[in-house]
């Protein structure tokens, strides 16, 4: 059986309803960090299955450094005015606006690389390997592609706020959290220098 306090304190760490973590730590034995692991996997269970419905409603936020020289504005996309009228889903908004002030990706998603900028990498990091073994060039050529993805797309990258969780890790979340499919829309950063 487990404690009352252990079920608030999941709570207060994933945001999920009571029921979702008490049967995440009943499932994990109590175990905290697999209670966490099985939310994540049900998160992104959620998110794959909601990934085909509409998006209707959403928010746009902005955040401006404090040196007023950089700032972005962004667009958080839900299927409800119920969910975006949340304060939470609002400040999931904030925060993802903030990241993209600090990180300066590229690209929203994977989806939007040039696919001659994919070409061109994957040329230069074929170049640079030969004479390896064909399984050892795929699993560099693998890794040094996730590496460029993790620097320059949004949904790749580790949140700044903490870094144990992606953006798309937080999107997930958030779909699990609302039960609505949750996405970045436009995003758009400005900056004088």
């Amino acid at each position: 059986m487990v404690s009352l306090d252990d079920v608030k304190k999941l709570r207060n760490e994933t945001g999920l309803s009571i029921g979702q973590c008490k049967k995440s730590l009943e499932d994990s034995d109590g175990d905290f960090d697999k209670a966490r692991e099985l939310l994540r996997k049900k998160g992104t269970m959620a998110a794959e299955k909601k990934a085909y419905r509409d998006l209707g409603a959403g928010v746009v936020s902005a955040y401006v450094h404090n040196t007023k020289t950089v700032g972005t504005m962004l667009e958080l996309l839900c299927e409800t005015d119920f969910v975006a009228k949340n304060e939470e889903f609002s400040k999931l908004a904030y925060d993802i606006a903030m990241h993209c002030t600090a990180m300066n990706p590229k690209f929203v998603t994977e989806d939007q690389i040039p696919e001659e900028d994919l070409k061109k990498l994957k040329e230069e990091l074929i170049s640079q390997l030969e004479g390896k073994p064909e399984e050892i060039k795929k699993k560099i050529i693998t890794d040094q592609l996730n590496s460029k993805f993790s620097e320059n797309v949004l949904v790749k990258q580790k949140f700044i706020q903490d870094d144990t969780q992606t953006i798309q890790g937080l999107l997930e979340n958030a779909t699990h959290k609302f039960g609505e499919r949750v996405e970045i829309g436009r995003v758009k950063r400005f900056s004088i220098n």
